[in-house]
């Protein structure tokens, strides 16, 4: 079953006794981010404030807080992983490796099975029109997340813009930060489509439009984060995950669509060379990242349904919602990830590393160095380049097993020789690197190791108990009283 909007979501998660309604007061000042952590650290329920201090919307979070409540939400799957087998089955036959492969293999996804947007006159989201003065973002039930935030941030808000030249959509998920009742910072990392569509409009000296959805269908809101090529279409990916149409309408003053279903929307339009400082922000690294300048958007409209229900996001030290999120993309895109890089058989990008700090890797090791070349072919495979940390280990090694991962890596490595120390990009927000945008990065080799690699001394086998005394142990257990 797809949710073709937030309300049938919620709706289904309250059926299931999978939400919980909060009728107190609660505060929008650091108060719901405390709640919404502790029931996130429980694996909790998704939390629907009715009574929000200062606003009159109801607040949806932790909708996305659990890996059950992630895969339900993309089309009622029973599990992430059965999402990325029907990709992998999709890709048969096989595909050129390399990027070339990966950007095929989305294509022959985009051709067989995703089901364009549908375009409709008349939307939910326009049932309630504001425009200029009458526009109030602090009427949003928007969240001053930590002490040292610089103020109110928007954190689940969908941003739809355009290339100025190509005309192609990108839909993506950054942070928003009231700047006052009209205006918008705008979070647009260095490595973001957004961010190089409004540099291309700023060369030119045009203003860049711009619409933001809040409160979108759920596999809608979740493609906004995936980790697509600029040329894919979040729209038609999120129609392959729904399994039918995303309904779209024209905005009204900006020449853009959204989600005929979303909860709130607003537009505006970007002035070349407008900016403000934005930040400080307590962010999902779990450190406050520092004032930028960054563009700052005047909106121009705010619409919204009759009924509508804000939804948002809590970040900062893992874990929070945005795990779930993440863990959803390392499943969905494993079978596309083995195109580009198809020696991999299975890997993990652990929360705590914020799914771009360390990915855990198993590969079938067939030849000296393998675990090397591995490792060179992340760093090059498109937003994983960031990935700081790569821990290689054989295909025997099951890579969510953390407690076995770490006695491979402790046990299985010659820090002198398994260990590759390099440069490469990281991602905007890293607050190690000594440089911003550029810093380390480091391979470890936790593979047995060959003759051919320069170990001579003969790799030991593993301990491993008789199977037959595996079997006989289990069967007798009740019979030995423990």
């Amino acid at each position: 079953m797809a949710y073709d909007d937030l309300q049938s979501f919620l709706n289904a998660l309250e059926k299931e006794g999978d939400l919980k309604r909060i009728k107190v007061e609660v505060d929008p000042y650091l108060e719901i981010t405390e709640i919404v952590t502790r029931v996130v650290k429980e694996r909790g329920p998704a939390l629907l404030f009715e009574n929000v201090k200062g606003s009159s919307l109801p607040l949806a979070i932790n909708v996305f807080g659990t890996e059950r409540r992630m895969a339900k939400a993309l089309g009622d799957a029973k599990s992430l992983d059965e999402i990325g087998d029907r990709i992998g089955e999709l890709l048969k036959p096989e595909l050129p490796q390399g990027w070339s492969g990966f950007r095929e293999a989305l294509g022959k996804l985009v051709r067989l099975k995703s089901v364009p947007p549908k375009k409709v006159r008349h939307a939910p989201c326009q049932e309630i029109v504001k425009k200029g003065d009458e526009i109030d973002l602090y009427e949003l039930p928007g969240l001053h997340t930590w002490p040292g935030d610089g103020g109110v941030f928007l954190n689940l808000g969908l941003t739809h813009t355009r290339h100025p030249e190509t005309g192609q959509r990108n839909l993506g998920l950054y942070r928003l930060q009231v700047h006052d009742k009209r205006t918008l910072g705008l979070h647009w990392q260095i490595h973001k489509d957004s961010r190089a569509h409004h540099a291309v409009a700023e060369r030119r000296g045009e203003r860049l439009p711009v619409a933001i959805a809040f409160g979108c269908p759920p596999a809608v809101t979740y493609a906004a984060s995936a980790p697509l090529p600029a040329d894919i279409d979040e729209y038609l990916f999120a129609g392959f995950l729904m399994k039918e149409r995303v309904e779209m309408v024209d905005c009204l003053t900006v020449p853009l669509q959204v989600p005929a279903n979303a909860q709130i929307v607003l537009e505006g339009w970007l002035d070349p060379g407008e900016r403000r400082p934005e930040g400080p922000f307590g962010d999902h690294t779990g450190f406050y990242t520092p004032v930028e300048p960054f563009p700052a958007l005047t909106v121009e409209c705010m619409t919204m349904r009759s009924d509508p229900i804000f939804q948002s996001i809590v970040v900062g030290r893992p874990p929070q919602e945005d795990g779930p999120m993440g863990k959803a993309t390392e499943r969905i895109f494993l079978p596309l990830l083995k195109v580009m890089v198809p020696d991999i058989v299975d890997y993990d990008l652990p929360v705590e590393g914020v799914f771009h700090n360390c990915a855990i890797v198993s590969i079938d090791k067939r030849y000296p160095k393998h675990a090397q070349k591995v490792m060179h072919a992340i760093w090059g495979a498109h937003l994983l380049s960031l990935t700081k940390l790569i821990i290689v280990v054989d295909a025997d090694c099951d890579v969510h097993d953390y407690s076995e991962v770490a006695w491979r890596a402790f046990g299985n490595v010659d820090y002198a020789r398994d260990v590759l120390i390099t440069e490469g990009p990281v991602d905007h927000l890293d607050h190690s690197a000594y440089q911003q945008f550029w810093g380390g990065k480091m391979g470890v080799d936790a593979t047995r190791k060959w003759p051919e690699e320069g170990y001579t001394r003969g790799w030991p086998d593993m301990i491993e108990q008789d199977p037959a005394i595996v079997e006989k142990v289990t069967r007798r257990w009740k019979e030995y009283g423990l």
